[in-house]
């Protein structure tokens, strides 16, 4: 039956920058849907609300410190995770930061930082967490890209050649890994209110013009990316591979 295709009982998912706004949302998702979790932020303390709602729901909840940027972090994370779970069934490459300012006085620095991120993060969880999967025989990896992949957005050049680097990227490995039986997507969120776009919300003039420009009338919650994500991470999705699916209450399409 396809609803039982959808569960993801017996799966282990790792989520990174699931601590708080998207990340947190769909690692929620993922547990209600039948998932143990490993749950990883910069910092433990944050991590801690979103541990007590999964282990709430009966499932295991193993938190973990990393910062995605770093190599040797991330192969301590997936050490970790193996070490508690031996399996990671589902990767999430949430983690991400922003820096706003007009690209002619961009400085290198938050380039550099917002790239080493979003973009060499999740190149390095796909990496080692990917080499574990193809031991495994299989599993799914669901990477966060944005409107920005494919859409040019002022003052945030970092950050939208970072997404687009993760939809690429995404492409890469779904058609690299398809032999060993891993499916490769992504998510691309429209606007939804978080830390991340708090300044655009606390903005007026752009919140309207944005707003305006979304069919459904609302910016998103982090509930609807619950449905996208326990999707693209289950059964139901196995013959769906090197795509990225947009959660942007109709967006692209006006």
């Amino acid at each position: 039956m396809i609803l039982d295709k959808m569960r993801l009982d017996g799966k282990v998912a790792l989520v990174t920058g699931a601590s708080r706004g998207l990340g947190r949302g769909m690692a929620l998702g993922l547990a209600e849907a039948g998932a143990d979790l490993v749950v990883v932020a910069r910092s433990l303390e944050r991590l801690e609300g979103v541990v007590g709602e999964a282990r709430a729901l009966g499932r295991r909840c193993l938190p973990l410190k990393a910062d995605v940027s770093r190599e040797e972090e991330v192969k301590k994370m997936v050490e970790e995770a193996l070490g508690e779970f031996g399996r990671i069934d589902i990767l999430v490459n949430n983690a991400g930061i922003n820096y706003r300012e007009a690209s002619e006085d961009y400085p290198l620095d938050e380039w550099e930082r917002v790239l080493s991120v979003n973009l060499t993060g999740v190149f390095l969880c796909c990496r080692e967490v990917g080499r574990v999967m193809i031991r495994q025989g299989g599993g799914k990896i669901i990477n966060v890209a944005s409107l920005t992949s494919v859409i040019g957005v002022k003052t945030i050049p970092a950050y939208s050649a970072s997404k687009g680097g993760v939809a690429q990227l995404t492409k890469v490995l779904a058609v690299e890994w398809a032999k060993y039986n891993i499916q490769v997507n992504a998510i691309g969120p429209g606007y939804f209110r978080t830390d991340l776009t708090e300044p655009l919300f606390q903005d007026p003039e752009r919140r309207e013009w944005i707003t305006s420009r979304i069919p459904m009338g609302r910016w998103g919650t982090p509930e609807d990316l619950k449905g996208a994500v326990v999707f693209l991470a289950s059964e139901a999705s196995d013959y769906i591979t090197g795509q990225v699916l947009f959660v942007d209450g109709g967006w692209l399409a006006g």
